[in-house]
């Protein structure tokens, strides 16, 4: 695993206007991306497509039957069998997006079977270097991805992903709590690579074995400067509550507290506040957060179970009443998802719907379903 490269980022368009302003200079051309095109692709799997820039959040297709786990407060800690990636429905996914070189890049927001079982197959089939933790990157070499194509994320990173383009690492928890579901929530990270059973060559997918959080999680922050001017989006697909405020230690380092670190990365990427939150938690998480990223939008993700089967499509609306009070009090926008790789355009005045049918329907979506 190769260590992620540091890089100071600011703001350059912004503070390029102001000089060349002050200058009599004509001012500087920033030359980002006009918008980001975001396309929810089920559960906390989200593509961005930034320029030229593709980017896969997560990729988890291949559906574990829930039947197959047992154990710990959650039910997940262990499995009745190892499991091998549907690497078919992967490259249905990718052959809908427009193909291998379309993906660029690859993230993990934590380790757990239902994020990074897929993310090597992606790589395979992509060549793109994978972003996560350092589990994430045990779980990547397992699945014969090379161990110089992953990087581990600690929290604090600036990572250049288009011109005048960047993503900011957030050391972030999971959801649950210490005394009902530890095996789920606490921070652990694995300290090998995972051994593939001899006979299938598939990995155990339980939380409490080859599929552990990565150390709690990672979310990431986006600002892009475009020449119309600035738009940003913050990702994380789980939260609690409960230790928000309390530091993530992993064998006893700290990592900061996840709050705190969103803070800093808020002030890192000189933001006030988001354009829109992609993220799941609940009206106790988004009441903390909320102060933090004032975002204008909410796009909810990972709601929608673990294992219904993708092509089946959205299973049902969504609806969680205490957290759609909160964000609502805040003034934010609820984006309600219609269907399976719903499409959205984030641009500097904000987020709107695309259409998106040709890629539903590649993938047995019916038209009718197409968002609204």
């Amino acid at each position: 695993m190769k260590p992620v490269a540091q890089r100071r980022w600011t703001a350059a368009g912004a503070a390029l206007l102001v000089l060349s302003a002050a200058c009599g200079m004509e001012p500087a051309q920033v030359d980002g991306p006009s918008f980001v095109d975001i396309t929810w692709m089920s559960m906390a799997n989200v593509h961005y497509q930034i320029g030229d820039a593709g980017i896969v959040t997560d990729g988890y297709f291949t559906r574990i039957p829930r039947s197959d786990f047992h154990g710990g407060g959650g039910g997940l800690e262990q499995t009745v069998r190892p499991h091998v990636p549907d690497v078919d429905a992967v490259a249905r996914v990718l052959a809908a997006l427009g193909g291998a070189t379309r993906i660029n890049l690859l993230l993990t927001g934590h380790s757990h079977f239902d994020h990074s079982f897929d993310i090597a197959t992606w790589s395979r089939l992509t060549g793109a270097p994978i972003y996560g933790s350092r589990t994430t990157c045990l779980q990547a070499v397992a699945g014969n991805v090379p161990e110089d194509r992953c990087t581990a994320v600690l929290g604090g990173e600036q990572i250049p992903v288009a011109p005048n383009a960047a993503m900011f690492v957030v050391r972030w928890n999971h959801s649950g709590d210490p005394a009902t579901n530890p095996e789920q929530h606490n921070p652990v990270e694995l300290d090998a690579v995972p051994v593939p059973d001899p006979e299938t060559g598939g990995l155990r997918a339980g939380v409490g074995e080859d599929f552990p959080n990565g150390g709690g999680s990672r979310g990431y922050l986006f600002r892009v400067d475009a020449p119309e001017g600035t738009f940003s989006w913050f990702y994380q697909n789980t939260a609690s509550a409960v230790d928000l405020h309390l530091p993530i230690v992993v064998d006893d380092v700290d990592y900061g507290v996840p709050l705190d670190n969103l803070s800093a990365a808020m002030e890192l990427a000189e933001l006030e506040s988001v354009d829109l939150w992609i993220g799941r938690g609940d009206a106790r998480v988004a009441e903390l957060v909320l102060p933090l990223l004032s975002p204008a939008a909410y796009l909810p993700i990972h709601w929608d179970g673990l294992d219904a089967p993708f092509e089946a499509g959205m299973p049902r609306p969504f609806s969680e009443p205490a957290l759609e009070e909160v964000l609502a009090a805040a003034g934010v926008e609820v984006i309600r998802p219609a269907q399976y790789m719903d499409k959205w355009r984030l641009d500097h005045e904000g987020v709107r719907p695309v259409e998106n049918r040709a890629v539903k329907q590649a993938l047995g979506f019916a038209p009718v379903q197409e968002f609204r």
